[in-house]
């Protein structure tokens, strides 16, 4: 409350506080938002980071986590600066704006960066890691991402299926199968025995090529939600900037 004979906000002021706040809500379910996509790819998605080399795909995971983590936080700060009207909060308020822009600005570019190290990683190990550990003793983690991966993308093989023609698995004397059943378009027991194309899946390019599309289609998903928030923390700091001049003098 103001102390009796001072002057009353003016109406714009008033208007400047109410606008903040209302951006500093939309601010807040943003990040709810990034923290739940963050740990819907981390639960969902999981199995596929065995597949990968590189720890990019878990850390993207965990980049979204703390980042929607941080803008909650910096939403509720930006809240009790406005109501408080406390200039030194408003502050504190305007820089958590400003460092999180510059790490979205730093982040984007590493993404760019590492995807086209992954990409090629992505190519060299895939066929590799699905010949040498498919069913493998110790190489579970593996296994069950890549039957997930190939029933989920309907695919077979890192190329193509006569990929498998190569896997250890696949080459021991008591295994009947030339193909994994995961990649049977209607997966049963020992129905990998037979490769026709009425049986399995014959997709060109591929599970590569499917995988390439999913991590570029979550980078695609961080560049909008970083863009998102980019956008909403130049309305915020602009708005913080115009209260800050406008308020009187914090106490505090």
């Amino acid at each position: 409350m103001e102390a009796q004979g001072e002057k009353p906000l003016s109406c714009g002021t008033i208007c400047l506080k109410y606008l903040l706040f209302l951006f500093n809500i939309l601010f807040w379910l943003a990040g709810g938002a990034v923290l739940a996509v963050g740990v819907w790819t981390l639960v969902e998605k999981s199995d596929y980071i065995s597949l990968l080399n590189s720890s990019f795909y878990s850390a993207s995971a965990y980049i979204l986590i703390a980042a929607g983590a941080i803008v909650i936080v910096t939403g509720v700060i930006g809240c009790c600066a406005t109501l408080k009207e406390m200039k030194s909060l408003l502050i504190v308020y305007l820089v958590l704006l400003l460092s999180i822009f510059l790490l979205e600005i730093i982040a984007g570019v590493l993404a760019y960066i590492t995807y086209q190290e992954l990409d090629e990683d992505l190519r060299q190990n895939l066929k590799v890691t699905m010949q040498q550990k498919y069913q493998q003793p110790g190489e579970e983690s593996v296994t069950q991402a890549v039957d997930k991966l190939q029933q989920e993308f309907m695919c077979c093989g890192s190329h193509n299926s006569s990929d498998w023609s190569n896997c250890v698995w696949i080459q021991a004397p008591e295994n009947e199968r030339l193909v994994p059943d995961s990649c049977c378009k209607s997966p049963s027991d020992m129905c990998g025995r037979r490769d026709h194309p009425s049986n399995i899946y014959k997709v060109e390019g591929g599970c590569i090529i499917k995988l390439e599309e999913f991590i570029l289609n979550q980078l695609y998903i961080l560049g909008a939600v970083g863009i998102g928030i980019a956008f909403l923390q130049l309305v915020g700091m602009m708005f913080t900037c115009c209260l800050y001049q406008n308020l009187k003098e914090d106490p505090y």
